[in-house]
């Protein structure tokens, strides 16, 4: 079909965007075809009419776990065993196909929530790419996808024995890129520090776990094979050896230094701000988050170098992308507006700002912005239409009326909601 997305106001997700009217968008099949003066459209495109609402580019999230729901612990004696439950999920063939509806599951609710490409980094065996590849294929509704599959960490390192390998020296790290490597991804994630989650003592949160001989091992494998490395880091001491060894893109982040600053541009890095995580712990009561006691502070102290990394880095002009870590708790599958609230609120960027770097500068930072992320002729017609303008309140993007990817539209999309996570993420915003 071709059609003609007309009685809108564009926001076309470049960097200067004014609100644009009396324009039509026009789509044929999955392309977008031209935007011209309304007037000019003629009786080959069906009208869509969009009635005064805001037509805009379809949001990227540049960190997305699909493994959990984000559903919060009930108790802070009883903290997830991610190991065990690992075993569990991947233990047979049957529960391993009851996992996958799951997440498909998830993935549809990522695309309904008005996502239109996800990045994903740490997830169970090859889920994420059997995904990726079934809504390529048009087989399963779902944003588009770039995804890691497993992570490389450490024996105790951040999520090691679940979504993430237990390598034990460089040489075994290298031998686990070139394993993950046959399971088909986009990319390697390396967990090299710990974080707020696996932290027990309070005041310490992101050590460095994953030694720099084995952070250099397994880039250079993952650079030979073709492959741009992520890096969970949320330490100083982290964020320098990752750099220094060869890391693409710094995930979470911690406060700074010259010699940071320095090495991130020497190398061409990219910082990944996540502050969606850090909210519950550091401002949640603790009665509400189920934290374990060292969590407040922990949390407190990496949600402030998160904001610190990412304002030194945007001084700097060092490219900085958006990324709300779903899958941890209290961050769920429809939430991603928020992250863009909080960036916008805690460090700083103008909701117009905000809105971009959501759009099109993530899709430069996984090198897709020749198909996606803006509302450009001939990029794939990847839009979300919402009734209020974000250039106001970021907040407007919480109920998008629809959403079209690769052209195909889905009117009044819906997705289930954890009432109770929304209410008490509202209270501290």
């Amino acid at each position: 079909m071709k059609y003609a997305y007309t009685n809108g106001i564009i926001l076309d997700g470049t960097r200067n965007m004014e609100p644009l009217t009396g324009r039509a968008v026009l789509t044929d099949g999955e392309i977008i075809e031209d935007i011209v003066s309304e007037d000019e459209v003629t009786k080959e495109y069906k009208t869509v009419d969009l009635g005064g609402s805001y037509l805009l580019p379809g949001l990227i999230n540049l960190h997305v776990h699909l493994a959990t729901s984000g559903k919060p612990p009930k108790s802070s004696k009883k903290q997830p065993d991610y190991t065990k439950l690992f075993q569990l999920l991947t233990s047979g063939k049957l529960i391993q196909f009851g996992v996958k509806k799951v997440l498909e599951n998830y993935v549809r609710t990522e695309l309904m929530s008005g996502v239109t490409t996800i990045r994903t980094v740490g997830g169970i065996l090859d889920f994420d790419a059997r995904l990726r590849d079934e809504i390529n294929e048009g087989k399963l509704t779902g944003p588009r996808m770039y995804v890691s599959n497993t992570a490389v960490s450490v024996p105790g390192g951040h999520f090691a024995g679940s979504i993430a390998t237990a390598s034990a020296s460089a040489e075994e790290a290298a031998a686990d890129v070139r394993k993950i490597a046959m399971t088909n991804p986009d990319l390697i994630k390396l967990m090299i520090t710990g974080g707020v989650m696996d932290s027990s003592k309070e005041g310490e949160p992101g050590a460095l776990k994953m030694p720099a001989e084995t952070v250099k091992a397994a880039c250079e494998e993952a650079h030979r094979l073709g492959y741009r490395v992520a890096a969970h880091v949320e330490g100083t001491e982290g964020l320098r050896v990752a750099l220094e060894n060869g890391v693409d893109t710094i995930e979470h982040g911690a406060n700074t230094n010259d010699e940071i600053i320095r090495l991130f541009k020497e190398h061409g890095a990219v910082h990944v701000c996540t502050l969606s995580p850090f909210i519950p712990y550091a401002l949640f009561d603790i009665s509400e988050s189920h934290c374990v006691p060292a969590g407040v502070r922990n949390g407190q102290i990496v949600m402030d170098g998160v904001i610190e990394c990412a304002k030194t880095c945007l001084e700097n002009d060092i490219p900085v992308g958006l990324g709300s870590d779903v899958g941890c708790p209290f961050i769920v599958h429809y939430n991603f507006w928020r992250e863009l609230w909080y960036f916008h609120k805690y460090v700083g960027v103008s909701n117009r700002d905000t809105l971009y770097m959501a759009t099109l500068n993530n899709a430069k930072i996984l090198g897709a912005e020749r198909i996606t992320g803006s509302i450009e002729k001939g990029k794939s017609a990847d839009m979300i239409v919402v009734k209020q303008n974000p250039l106001d309140s970021l907040s407007a993007l919480r109920n998008v009326s629809m959403v079209v990817f690769r052209g195909k539209q889905y009117r009044h999309p819906g997705f289930r909601k954890m009432d109770e996570i929304d209410v008490l993420l509202d209270k501290y915003m």
